[in-house]
């Protein structure tokens, strides 16, 4: 497994946690700290911004898990949109 090129490097791990200190109301719980830190850094900041992204873009980023997955596309199915297959 290759290492986190946010967590391994402490500014940037600390730049990635003040970008995602907003983020935890915009996403569902399930997506936890490092997914949020992947999600930033990857640009999306809102979950609407996640609509037509591929599941396997995603599943790509380091910190998005099945888990965090599985949790966004059940939250975005609430609001009537998905994910891309």
């Amino acid at each position: 497994m290759k290492p986190c090129p946010l967590t391994n490097d402490a500014q940037k791990r600390i730049a990635a946690t003040e970008l995602t200190a907003g983020m935890a109301q915009e996403f569902p719980r399930g997506v936890a700290q490092p997914a949020l830190r992947a999600l930033a850094s990857a640009g999306y900041r809102r979950l609407e911004d996640l609509v037509g992204v591929s599941e396997r873009d995603l599943a790509q980023l380091h910190g998005i898990g099945p888990k965090a997955l599985q949790a966004i596309r059940e939250a975005l199915q609430q609001k009537w949109k998905s994910l891309a297959k």
